[in-house]
C-alpha cells in the first residue's frame, strides 16, 4: 500500500503509531539541522520532520532536494508537535519521517496551489488539473457531489427510477441553436447533442416508466456568460398521471430537503406568483424576494401635468430604496451614469428624496408638488430616509432596467445574502410569445407545453393571451428549474404545432415519432428540471458556476486546457464527406 493513512486523519490518539503516508509536497522549511515538509493530499495536511539527529542521513539530506508539488511516500512515527496548529485537524501532531520515496519531481507550478493563488483564471483554466488540488475548488467538486447524492437519494426514495437517456439524438427546434455530430455510416447525415431530453422523458411515460429522473449532461450553442456553458447539467424529472400541483409538491420536497441537509436551513414558504406579477412588481421572471424594493407604477400621478417625458411614456415605474434618502449628489448621478450604460439602456432617471419630516425633494421639483410626490411615495411604499428612482418609457423596456437597477442596488447595499434562502415558484406564464421581427409565436418554453384548459378557445382569437400549464422555480433571483404539464394526445400536439407555423409534413418530419407514440395510450404526464450548476453554486454561496464544474469552457465557448474545439485533419474530413468552407 502507498498510505496507511490520509494526510488529514492522523491526531493525537495517532501518537507513537507506524504510519505511511503519500501526496504532494506542499512546501518545506529547511533550517538546516531540522527540515519541515507539508505534505498534501485530497483530504488535508500532514506536517513532515527530518531531523539531522534522528533521521537516516541519506533520508535527510534526499529531503533537501524536495520542491513544490513533487509526489512522495514517507513512512515514519507520529509524534507530538511542539508548535501546535489548531487551523488544520492534524496540527497536534507531525511524522517524524524514515523512509522517504521520491515518486515523481514536479515542475515549479505556474501559480502557488494556495487558497489565495497568485493566478488569474486564465491561467489557471490552462492548468485546470494544478488548480483542482486548490482548496475552493476541490470544496467546490466534493461539495457538488454532495448534492447530487442528495438528489438522487431523495427522488429514489419516492420510487423515481434513474434512465439513461441517448446523446446521439435528431436535431428538433428548443429554442436554442443545436451542436452537431456528422454520421460517417450515414452519409451526408448528422446527429444534434440533446438541448434536452424531453422527448425522451415523455416517450418513458407513455412507455409506462410513471417516474423517471437523470442527472445528464445538456448541450446548447449559445453565447456565454458566468453562469451559462455550453455543456451544463440537469436534473431531469417526469412523472405520469400527475397535476401540476402534485409537482410542486414533490419538487418543494426536494428543494427543502437539500437547504435542510446541506445548509442546515428549515425553509416553509415556497410563495406561488404568477408571471404576470413577477413582471410587474419585479421586472423581471425570477425575482429575488430576499429584499423589498418592489415596482410601483406611477402612470395615474406622473403623468398629464406638464413632464413630456413621463407624458410621453408608456410606463412610469419608480422603486424605493431604504435608507438612500441620504446619497450624495455625486452618488445619484453615478446611479444615472449606471443605467444609461449600453447594458442597461435607459435615457436618464428621476429621483426623489423621501425626507426625514415627511418632506420630499425631487429632481423634478418645476413639474410635481408635493401632493404628487406624496403619492408616488404611496406608490413604492416609501418611508421617510428612503429615495425613490423613477424610469419610463416602453413597458417591457423600462421594466427590465428597472429590474437591473434594483438588483445592483440591493447588491451594494448588502441585501443579497448568499447564506439567506427565498425560494419560490412563478407559474401561469404565458403559452406563447410574439417575435416581432417574424412576426410569428414561439413556444415561450417547448412546444410539448400543455395549454390551461380554460385558455383553450384563445387559441383561435387571441394566441397571446393564453396560459401555459408552466411553473418555475425561483431561488434567490436564479431560475433554477422549471417545467410543465406535457400535451399527452395527437391533436392538441397538432393543434400546438399549426400555432407555431409547423406545416403538417414539418411537424410529421420533426417528430413523428412522438405523435405517433402518443397514439398508443400516452397517459397525462408532466415534469421539471432543475440546472444542477446553478443550484449547487448558489447552495454554494457563489454567483458563477465554473468552480463547481471540474473542466469548464472559457466565455467564447473553448477548453483553453486541451486546446478545444480544433481543426481535425484531412482525413478525417474526407471519410466524412464534409468540405470545410470559412470565407
Amino acid at each position: 500500500m502507498y498510505r496507511s493513512h490520509n494526510c488529514g486523519e492522523l491526531n493525537a490518539s495517532n501518537i507513537n503509531t507506524e504510519v505511511t503516508l503519500a501526496g504532494w509536497v506542499q512546501k518545506s522549511r529547511d533550517k538546516g539541522f531540522m527540515n519541515w515538509v507539508d505534505l498534501r493530499d485530497r483530504y488535508g495536511i500532514t506536517q513532515l520532520i527530518f531531523d539531522e539527529s534522528r533521521t537516516d542521513k541519506t533520508v535527510f539530506e534526499l529531503a533537501k532536494t524536495l520542491g513544490r508539488e513533487f509526489v512522495i511516500q514517507v513512512k515514519g512515527t507520529v509524534i507530538e508537535r511542539e508548535a501546535k496548529n489548531k487551523n488544520i485537524s492534524t496540527g497536534e501532531i507531525e511524522i517524524l519521517v524514515s523512509e522517504l520515496t521520491i515518486l515523481n519531481t514536479a515542475l515549479t507550478p505556474p501559480f502557488t496551489i494556495e487558497d489565495e493563488t497568485d493566478g488569474g483564471e486564465d491561467i489557471r483554466m490552462k492548468y485546470r488539473y494544478l488548480d483542482i488540488r486548490r482548496n475552493p475548488v476541490k470544496n467546490s467538486l466534493l461539495f457538488r457531489h454532495k448534492v447530487a447524492m442528495e438528489v438522487r437519494k431523495y427522488l429514489s426514495d419516492l420510487d423515481f427510477c434513474e434512465v439513461e437517456t441517448p446523446y446521439l439524438i435528431k436535431s428538433t427546434p428548443e429554442g436554442a441553436r443545436d451542436f452537431v455530430v456528422p454520421s460517417r455510416m450515414n452519409e451526408g447525415q448528422f446527429y444534434a447533442l440533446p438541448q434536452s431530453p424531453q422527448t425522451f422523458k415523455q416517450l418513458l411515460m407513455v412507455g409506462g416508466m410513471d417516474k423517471y429522473f437523470q442527472i445528464v449532461k445538456c448541450f446548447r450553442d449559445e453565447d456565454l456568460r458566468a453562469d451559462r456553458q455550453p455543456e451544463f447539467t440537469q436534473i431531469d424529472c417526469e412523472m405520469a398521471f400527475v397535476e401540476q400541483e402534485d409537482i410542486l409538491n414533490i419538487f418543494e420536497g426536494l428543494t427543502r430537503h437539500l437547504l435542510k441537509e446541506i445548509k442546515g436551513i428549515e425553509v416553509d414558504k415556497f410563495p406561488r406568483i404568477t408571471y404576470d406579477y413577477a413582471m410587474k412588481t419585479y421586472g423581471n421572471d425570477k425575482p429575488d424576494i430576499r429584499f423589498g424594493m418592489k415596482f410601483g407604477e406611477l402612470n395615474e400621478f406622473a403623468q398629464h401635468k406638464e413632464f413630456p417625458v413621463f407624458n410621453a411614456a408608456e410606463l412610469v415605474v419608480g422603486i424605493a430604496v431604504p435608507g438612500a434618502g441620504n446619497y450624495t449628489r455625486k452618488e445619484i448621478d453615478g446611479l444615472i451614469e449606471w443605467v444609461k450604460r449600453p447594458q442597461v439602456g435607459a435615457s436618464g432617471m428621476v429621483y426623489v428624496k423621501c425626507n426625514e419630516d415627511g418632506t420630499y425633494k425631487s429632481s423634478v421639483d418645476k413639474f410635481y408638488d408635493q401632493d404628487d410626490l406624496t403619492n408616488w411615495a404611496k406608490a413604492t411604499e416609501a418611508n421617510p430616509g428612503d429615495m425613490i428612482f423613477v424610469l419610463s418609457g416602453p413597458a417591457n423596456k423600462t421594466r427590465a432596467q428597472l429590474s437591473a437597477l434594483r438588483m445592483e442596488l440591493a447588491t451594494r447595499l448588502g441585501l443579497r445574502n448568499p447564506e439567506e434562502f427565498a425560494p419560490l415558484w412563478v407559474v401561469d406564464f404565458p403559452l406563447l410569445e410574439l417575435d416581432e421581427e417574424s412576426g410569428r409565436y414561439h413556444a415561450m418554453h417547448h412546444p410539448f407545453t400543455s395549454p390551461k384548459p380554460e385558455d383553450m378557445a384563445l387559441l383561435e382569437t387571441e394566441p397571446g393571451k393564453v396560459r401555459a400549464n408552466a411553473y418555475d422555480m425561483v431561488l434567490n433571483g436564479n431560475e433554477i428549474g422549471g417545467g410543465s404539464i406535457r400535451i399527452h394526445d395527437k391533436a392538441t400536439q397538432q393543434l400546438m404545432f399549426k400555432y407555431l407555423g409547423f406545416t403538417e409534413e414539418e411537424a410529421k418530419a420533426q417528430f413523428g415519432f412522438l405523435m405517433d407514440a402518443f397514439q398508443f395510450g400516452a397517459p397525462p404526464h408532466g415534469g421539471l428540471a432543475f440546472g444542477l450548476d446553478r443550484l449547487v453554486a448558489i447552495l454554494g454561496g457563489q454567483e458563477t458556476i465554473r468552480d463547481f464544474i471540474a473542466f469548464p469552457k472559457n466565455n467564447s465557448g473553448r477548453d483553453v486546457m486541451i486546446d478545444a474545439p480544433a481543426a481535425i485533419d484531412d482525413a478525417q474530413l474526407k471519410e466524412l464527406r464534409i468540405k470545410v468552407d470559412i470565407a
